[in-house]
Parts: C-alpha cells; sequence; structure tokens
C-alpha cells in the first residue's frame, strides 16, 4: 500500500443517522495516487461512508481526519439524476466548473476547455450538443464522469457507477478508471455492491459485510482464505490470462 500522508483517515468510527450507527468500528485510510474500492451488499453502509468522505455526515464516534480538503469530482448514482431539465452533455460537464467559479464567477476560456478536456477523456465529444435524457444509461454516465473530471479533481468518487449498464459499457468504465488511475496519478474511490469489479483495478480494497469490515491492500484481502471466512462460503480467486475473476461455492 501507499505510505504517503493519507488524504483521509477513520480511525474506529461509527457512523449512522440521528443516534442510530449504521458502522462500527470503522479504520481504514486513502493516500494519494491509491485505487479505493468499497464493496458491500446493498445496506451495507457504502453510501454512508461516502457522505462522510464528502463532509456531508459527521462521525458519531471515533475520529475521521484528513490532510486539507482536496477538490473531490463525484459521480452519484446514475438513478438519482434529474433528466427532465433540457440540457446538453456539454452543459452537463461544464458544471463541473462550478466549484472553481465561485457562487457568482461566470464560465471563461479555461472552463471551456477543462470540460472539452474531460469529454474527450471520456469518449462523449461528439455528443455535446445532445440532451442528457436522451442519451443512453451508459452514455449519461460517461457524462456524468465528464463533469466530475471537469472539476480537475485530486480525488474521484464513484457511487455505483455501472448500476445498469450492459457488460460492454461495464468494462469500458472500469477500464478508463483504471487508465485514469496508473497514468494520470487520480486517486479514485470506487463503491460496489459487485466484488468482480474491483478484482482488477483496486490497490487497496474495505469490504463491509453485516456488522464486518475488512481493509488492506488487494494482494491481501483479495485472497480465497480471506474472502472465503468474510462471507461465510468457498471463495476462489482465479486468474484467466492476466485478470482474475472469482468462483463462489463448493467445486466439485
Amino acid at each position: 500500500m501507499n505510505h504517503e500522508q493519507p488524504l483521509f483517515v477513520f480511525d474506529d468510527v461509527a457512523l449512522g443517522y440521528g443516534r442510530v450507527p449504521v458502522l462500527r468500528h470503522l479504520s481504514f485510510h486513502i493516500c494519494a495516487g491509491e485505487f479505493l474500492g468499497i464493496v458491500g451488499p446493498n445496506g451495507a453502509g457504502k453510501t454512508t461512508v461516502l457522505r462522510a468522505i464528502l463532509g456531508l455526515l459527521t462521525p458519531q464516534a471515533g475520529r475521521m481526519l484528513s490532510s486539507g480538503r482536496p477538490v473531490i469530482g463525484y459521480v452519484p448514482q446514475r438513478e438519482t439524476i434529474d433528466t427532465i431539465m433540457p440540457v446538453t452533455a456539454r452543459e452537463v460537464a461544464l458544471m463541473g466548473r462550478a466549484p472553481r467559479l465561485g457562487p457568482f464567477g461566470r464560465p471563461g476560456r479555461a472552463d471551456f476547455e477543462a470540460a472539452e478536456r474531460a469529454m474527450a477523456a471520456t469518449g462523449v465529444v461528439d455528443l455535446a450538443h445532445h440532451l442528457l435524457r436522451d442519451l443512453s444509461g451508459g452514455q449519461q454516465q460517461r457524462v456524468l464522469l465528464a463533469r466530475a473530471l471537469a472539476a480537475e479533481p485530486e480525488l474521484l468518487v464513484l457511487d455505483e457507477p455501472v448500476n445498469g449498464m450492459d457488460l460492454a459499457g461495464e468494462h469500458a468504465i472500469v477500464e478508463l478508471l483504471v487508465r485514469l488511475n496508473r497514468e494520470r496519478g487520480l486517486t479514485v474511490i470506487l463503491v460496489t455492491h459487485f466484488l468482480p469489479m474491483v478484482l482488477n483495478a483496486a490497490t487497496t480494497v474495505l469490504l463491509l459485510q453485516g456488522d464486518r469490515s475488512l481493509y488492506g491492500g488487494a494482494e491481501e484481502i483479495l485472497r480465497d482464505e480471506t474472502l472465503s471466512k468474510l462471507y461465510g462460503l468457498p471463495v476462489k480467486v482465479m486468474t484467466a490470462g492476466n485478470r482474475k475473476t472469482l468462483l463462489v461455492g463448493p467445486l466439485s
């Protein structure tokens, strides 16, 4: 794992709403340049962890520390986006510059150029004049990713980014995130309920399962015995070519 100064540190943190904790004894950190996969079933508290990272939720117990406030590009679940408004893909990408403009700022040349670079990186330049609501699910997801990248973030955070996408679209999004992480050094946090998605992408992993959590380097966590113990059934990590995959259940 990366041993640089962490961007965020969770030290025996409890998170929840009101007085009801969703997660207890949560300890992990993320350093610049890492790709953290946060994996767990629906209701495990994945989005709750993201809300804490985004500064929208204060721990009920424990300590959450950050080295300053890094610029964050956030890609929410696509289902939460209102597509009724008649906005184009370019206008959505340009919205990513809002945090750098201030409340009364108007976008200038540098902002338009940043939006264009982000659209080029996500392969949606040819969709610039199309309305977001008229695009396919995969195209909408790429536009939302372009919006996040237009902010020129230090940290990219994605909440279930491939929900509802076909296999080809899912693969393309994950490969793009890996390139951004490996080639640009962009720090990435990817939340998913689907463990195989992070097998070949994440450098560190946080697994949430019931009231338990496991955190560590991908090579340490994504092992047969570790996963089998966590999930309570046989799990085997297999390699096909140069890619990992999972087999779950008794092997006969």
